[in-house]
């Protein structure tokens, strides 16, 4: 079957584009949106609607930064929410001990628009130190996106925009945006060579940054994890002693240093979570008590601390007694299931050695190709302990970082999560394709005639800055509904989570704001129609109204939005804001307020943030050719980017540790944006020119040539852990440096979850901690203030402070 029937199109179609060689000759008053015939929206408006979504769009940009400017000075602590968060691990976040002891490092930008300048004087050496390398190769990655965009900046706006307006294909008015486009351009010039030539250089451009970043994504990775392997398909009822025992007499020149089984410790991480929460609060309320001589009586309900007045069912409880029963009840539920969890082994286990050659030799040993019959994996050396640990069904890597493995979702595996895998997929798929593509809700609204009292207007207010801002809106929407939906699939380490939801959304985002607007897919109905129905006229496809002037336009609206209201929104952080606030009147007390500053701030979603950015990457690069004017704006976008992500890294969010493999899937994501600009260029030639055109037949085999490159590239990468190659060890003069600056062996701890270290965990809060406690350092004296105005022996909490 001809693929090209299923696009609508049948033998007579393919012919007309095959043999074309009539001028397509198109004006502005041909209307092709067959979806939206009488709409109000998506019309040629004048130059595009730019100047006129562009003064908003930037208007909004300064009422967001005030805005902004106004809740950081009001509400400081949310302006830093990640310097004054709370540690979950020393050795994790040892930035935070340094910021919250010194706040003299604070004061240079507590002014109104001080954090302003913040951002600029900021050296990558306190950002590296603060958030770690993760956040450096990011940046590096923006880096190179920028000088990336100011050289296709420079090409298309001094080489192909002159020669789009030197075409007269399309009226003279000064004021139409199709003249700046390659519709501009007669069939026959020779000038569409110049087109072709320009998207092979801008690709050329793009693998060149591309792999001048990648040269300086380096990680000191060997002497912290490649000394541990992580063995999954172990028997529940393997011992550690037997697991030990089966590598000394397999491998009698490997020194065994530890062996660590996982449990499931999903409950165990809940109920450590909640315990200290209760555990805080006490010390916090013991404090006020020590100090002051008063006890405080609060309302244990939700939003408790609105109720003004005790009525049945909303009594007060002393706050001491209150959360001393709260934290005795978790501590005796705690205690119960971490005698349990032993019980509950999961068939996995992290084995540490004494020198990385070790693990290296073991790794090659079980994932080495050894091309044996029909079999390509090669059995490992066995020994007695083999047929009772089932060492055939085994999984060897290295292990990951500590910080990068989620606990509590190991226990998540096999058909169980494969299942919740395709399901919450295949919900995701509907709800976000079929139902949140800002072109059909626009599509859906004119049908029910909502905006017909303004179809006269012809407003660019109308027909460009809403449908773009509705766009930016669902695609700022999508990273957070992709991101919980990611969350639920249960990942094992946080590198797979934000690698998986980085091309997830990308592939969303592309299939939203790109390629369905750009086909002119722009309704359910029609899509179906498109899809099932042969015989319905309405339903074909007018393949030459694709990319038509006002498309290019709608796209420059959309990045002009990101560059201004998405970047602005992401400085404010809105979801964080809301989410932030609900917290805050759902709590119950001071103390529980306290905890939410301090549990405000979350790691930094590479994934999301990558995914986002490659996607305004994607269009700038799809139309930098056929709408060259689009190019300037993606590069304020990505200048605005950088600066908004320097500020809130150091601020906002907590550091994440990755592993190298997330920086190179974004590269590589990264490339396909010179290869969607090829094909928009080849299917534009191909629907004017028809297929025997030279400049068609060029592109279609620098297409062909790029795709075999790709895809050679891309298998190459995943069967590369089939060499041994892979894991040869280069013992260079720098790597001996390094290891006399770390450690070469992992200490004991480190492969077990931090629920199970027993000298930790039973170990109650010091109150010597507690004195600074909450995220300001004036805690205490506004508890002064609360106690010093009565007089009575006990007093009830405020019912609200009048602040977050």
């Amino acid at each position: 079957m001809n693929p090209f029937f299923f696009l609508g199109f049948g033998h007579s179609h393919l012919v007309y584009f095959w043999n074309r060689s009539i001028p397509f000759n198109s004006t502005n008053e041909t209307y092709c949106y067959s979806t939206a015939r009488g709409s109000t929206v998506l019309q040629g408006v004048t130059f595009g609607g730019i100047p006129t979504v562009l003064l908003l769009d930037v208007t909004f940009f300064f009422i967001l930064i005030l805005l902004f400017s106004v809740i950081r000075k009001r509400f400081w602590d949310y302006g830093r929410v990640a310097l004054v968060s709370e540690a979950e691990s020393e050795s994790r976040y040892n930035r935070l001990s340094t910021s919250s002891s010194v706040p003299e490092d604070l004061e240079y930008d507590r002014g109104f628009c001080s954090w302003m300048t913040a951002a600029f004087r900021m050296h990558d050496d306190e950002i590296h130190e603060r958030c770690g390398e993760d956040a450096i190769h990011y940046l590096a990655f923006q880096r190179h996106i920028i000088c990336l965009l100011i050289a296709v900046s420079i090409l298309s706006v001094c080489v192909i925009l002159p020669v789009n307006l030197s075409g007269d294909l399309l009226d003279k008015d000064p004021y139409s945006f199709g003249r700046t486009t390659i519709v501009n351009l007669q069939i026959g010039n020779n000038l569409l060579w110049l087109h072709t030539v320009f998207a092979v250089v801008y690709l050329i451009l793009t693998v060149v940054f591309m792999r001048h970043h990648m040269k300086y994504v380096t990680y000191k990775e060997e002497n912290t994890v490649k000394c541990t392997l992580f063995i999954t398909g172990l028997p529940k009822n393997a011992k550690e002693e037997t697991i030990q025992d089966h590598f000394t007499a397999a491998y009698p020149t490997c020194a065994v240093l530890e062996v660590q089984l996982c449990y499931d410790v999903a409950k165990l991480i809940y109920l450590f979570k909640k315990r200290k929460q209760a555990e805080k609060s006490l010390t916090y309320y013991e404090h006020l008590h020590q100090k002051y001589g008063k006890r405080v009586q609060i309302n244990p309900k939700p939003c408790g601390q609105f109720c003004c007045c005790e009525i049945r069912g909303c009594e007060r409880e002393d706050a001491v007694d209150y959360y001393t029963k709260v934290r005795n009840e978790l501590m005796e539920e705690y205690s119960k299931e971490e005698q349990a969890v032993h019980n509950n082994p999961l068939g996995m286990a992290f084995v540490t050695f004494q020198e990385k050659s070790m693990a290296t030799y073991i790794l090659k040993d079980f994932n080495a190709c050894k091309c044996q019959s029909i079999k390509c994996k090669g059995e490992p050396q066995p020994s007695s302990y083999s047929r009772e640990l089932c060492v055939s069904n085994w999984e060897v890597t290295y292990a990951p970082y500590p910080e990068n493995i989620c606990w509590k979702n190991l226990s998540v595996r096999g058909l169980k999560w494969w299942f919740r895998w395709a399901c919450i997929n295949l919900l995701l798929f509907i709800v976000l394709f079929f139902l949140t593509t800002p072109s059909i809700i626009i599509s859906t609204m004119d049908k029910f005639n909502v905006t017909k009292p303004i179809h006269y207007l012809n407003n660019p207010i109308v027909s460009q800055f809403f449908p773009t801002l509705l766009l930016w809106s669902f695609s700022a929407l999508l990273p957070t509904i992709v991101y919980y939906s990611t969350l639920l699939e249960s990942h094992w380490t946080k590198s797979a989570e934000n690698r998986i939801m980085m091309h997830k959304v990308y592939i969303f985002l592309i299939f939203m704001v790109l390629i369905l607007p750009s086909l002119g897919l722009t309704s359910l109905d029609f899509f179906f129609r498109w899809l099932f129905d042969r015989e319905s006229s309405d339903s074909a496809v007018r393949l030459e109204c694709v990319f038509l002037p006002d498309q290019g336009a709608f796209f420059v609206n959309y990045v002009i939005a990101s560059a201004f209201i998405g970047n602005g929104m992401e400085l404010l952080r809105l979801p964080g804001l809301i989410l932030y606030t609900i917290r805050m009147i759902m709590a119950k007390s001071t103390a529980e307020r306290k905890n939410i500053k301090q549990q405000q701030a979350f790691e930094y979603e590479f994934g999301a943030m990558y995914a986002w950015m490659l996607c305004v990457f994607t269009v700038i690069m799809a139309y930098s050719i056929t709408c060259p004017i689009i190019v300037p704006f993606g590069l304020i976008y990505i200048l605005l980017k950088h600066m908004v992500d320097r500020y809130n890294l150091y601020y906002a969010y907590l550091p994440a540790k990755l592993e190298k493999k997330m920086h190179f899937a974004a590269v590589n994501q990264a490339l396909a944006a010179p290869i969607l600009c090829l094909f928009w260029l080849y299917f534009f030639s191909f629907l004017r020119l028809g297929f025997k055109a030279p400049t068609t037949m060029f592109t279609f085999l620098v297409v062909n040539i790029t795709i075999v490159i790709c895809l050679a590239y891309t298998c190459f990468g995943c069967f590369k852990y089939l060499s041994p190659l892979n894991y040869k060890i280069e013992d260079t003069q720098g790597e001996r440096g390094n290891d006399t600056d770390a450690p070469t062996i992992p200490t004991s701890s480190m492969y077990v979850p931090r629920v199970l270290h027993h000298s930790t965990e039973r170990t109650m809060l010091d109150p010597k901690e507690q004195q600074s406690y909450g995220t300001m350092d004036n805690t205490c004296a506004q508890a002064e203030g609360i106690l010093n105005y009565s007089a009575g022996p006990a007093v009830i909490e405020p019912a609200s402070r009048g602040s977050l």
